[in-house]
């Protein structure tokens, strides 16, 4: 099988640039956004992808269709690639929160919010899903959200919880690249803004696959 995912995050947005919490909050993008998600979409149409899917959240939805239409692949719509919610702390700056909510913001677990470890298995059970909908060649690209996007991956590629805060996040219309091997899927890119290129070195060879 070689069915690969890939994860891109959303373009910027006024709340991005105000480091605010997001999470369910349904912010459009803005103009450096959707700049953005039309440069991400002249890339990623190279790679000819099979099937498009994001998040009903609008700055997901809006990147997503600006690959749809320059591909002319629809883009269907799931819910559970929605953002992590955020609880009593959608809306606010990182640093209203640390000063109102000092352990939560040490711990970053918002009172009301969703735990980490919810976002991580609906995102990966989402990623499964649409990815068993393609050939054993097809490529699904997903169009989610920074902390979504980092904990499915997490969760899909089976990493244990204590290790979730090595993988780094996703900027602004940045990329991962998964691919279902023999022994499940891997990681090939993180965090990219340019297109995968193959990997030669003296790894095993499943690893440069």
């Amino acid at each position: 099988m070689s069915r690969r995912i890939v994860c891109l995050r959303h373009g910027q947005t006024l709340w991005n640039v105000e480091q605010r919490f997001q999470g369910h909050s349904d912010i459009p993008l803005d103009e450096t956004g959707v700049a953005q998600a039309a440069r991400a979409a002249s890339l990623l149409a190279s790679l000819r992808p099979t099937m498009i899917v994001s998040s009903d959240l609008m700055r997901a939805n809006d990147t997503a269709l600006a690959l749809g239409r320059l591909i002319g692949l629809d883009v269907a719509v799931d819910k559970d690639f929605r953002e992590r919610g955020g609880g009593q702390w959608e809306g606010l700056t990182r640093e209203e929160i640390a000063a109102r909510w000092p352990d939560e913001y040490a711990a970053w677990e918002a009172p009301d919010g969703e735990p980490v470890t919810d976002v991580a298995a609906r995102v990966a059970t989402a990623m499964r899903r649409w990815a068993a909908r393609v050939d054993d060649d097809g490529l699904v690209v997903v169009v989610s959200h920074g902390a979504a996007l980092r904990l499915g991956i997490c969760e899909l590629l089976g990493l244990p919880e204590q290790l979730w805060p090595a993988l780094g996040g996703l900027g602004n219309c940045s990329w991962s690249v998964l691919q279902e091997g023999r022994k499940g899927w891997r990681l090939l890119e993180h965090n990219a803004g340019t297109l995968p290129e193959p990997v030669h070195s003296d790894d095993k060879p499943e690893a440069e696959a």
